[in-house]
């Protein structure tokens, strides 16, 4: 409750909502109830876990969906790259957690800004431990559990985010539609989950122009560039620290596009509480909370 008055946000992405009543009384609780309007999908009665948003009032453009199934075209199927490549043939239907999306209009001379909210599935072992297979013969696959829940957990987070990847390409291709995309996508900003969403765009430096037509780009990259050392994360695991959850901008809103129409301004990661052991006592998430910054300044080409 107290960070959504400290960070003072347009939009907020939440990825992990099980309520809509929990996030009406936060946001009762922090005196916000009249300055935004709350995005949750109608079965958000407790029966499940679905990602949400909240966007001060007067932003909202459109009705926001939930996407749950996976694009009928999408496809993750090969006979391999060469001879010596077996087949694989991966079959998953839908998202672990539904993504919001809906669109915001910031400036009136502009294009709505589609925002999408994800959570995909996190690195912890699948259990396979109640599965038929694994009952039958329980004594060659319990030694093994952990290494077979790790790649099923790896598999599905791939295939939430290639078909997250294929949407995006279909709403951005050829266009010039200004996208942003909140989540935790549960692995780091080098990890291939995150190649697959932003399709690794071409960071430039000094005056270069340029800009990828579906290519996102990364908040912490973005900060990165001006920071003397790097001291972003969102999550601690075993002592170790790592960044799960990102903000991806399309070209609008990178500096150095050619179509640029927003400058980066800066991000923040609130994340001290994530140092003490027993944080999750006193209510706090056990992941930080990004902010990035934007501030409207289309780039002037030839000046």
């Amino acid at each position: 409750m107290r960070q959504l008055g400290v960070l003072k946000s347009d939009v907020f992405g939440f990825q992990e909502l099980w309520h809509a009543a929990s996030l009406a009384r936060a946001l009762e609780a922090a005196g916000l109830t009249d300055s935004y309007d709350l995005l949750v999908p109608p079965d958000a009665d407790g029966r499940k876990i679905v990602c949400a948003a909240i966007v001060r009032k007067g932003l909202l453009s459109s009705t926001p969906n939930w996407i749950s199934e996976f694009p009928q075209k999408f496809k993750l199927q090969s006979s391999g790259d060469d001879p010596q490549t077996p087949e694989i043939d991966v079959t998953i239907r839908g998202f672990s957690r539904p993504v919001a999306h809906f669109t915001i209009k910031p400036r009136e001379d502009e294009p709505d800004v589609h925002v999408y909210v994800c959570h995909f599935k996190s690195k912890a072992p699948t259990k396979v431990f109640n599965e038929a297979w694994f009952k039958v013969d329980k004594a060659a696959y319990g030694k093994h559990s952990t290494a077979l829940g790790g790649a099923l957990s790896t598999i599905r987070r791939t295939a939430e985010a290639a078909a997250l990847r294929f949407l995006l390409t279909e709403q951005m291709k050829g266009n010039d539609t200004p996208v942003i995309v909140l989540g935790d996508i549960n692995d780091g900003q080098q990890s291939n989950t995150a190649n697959i969403l932003t399709e690794q765009p071409r960071y430039l430096v000094g005056d270069s122009v340029g800009g990828g037509d579906v290519a996102l780009y990364t908040a912490q990259t973005l900060q990165e560039y001006r920071d003397t050392r790097d001291v972003y994360y969102t999550h601690v695991h075993q002592d170790f620290r790592e960044s799960l959850d990102h903000i991806l901008v399309s070209e609008q809103f990178y500096d150095n596009s050619r179509k640029r129409l927003w400058l980066f301004d800066g991000l923040a990661v609130n994340n001290d509480h994530l140092n003490f052991d027993d944080h999750k006592a006193d209510g706090t998430n056990d992941h930080g909370i990004i902010r990035a910054v934007f501030k409207h300044k289309p780039i002037k080409l030839g000046v």
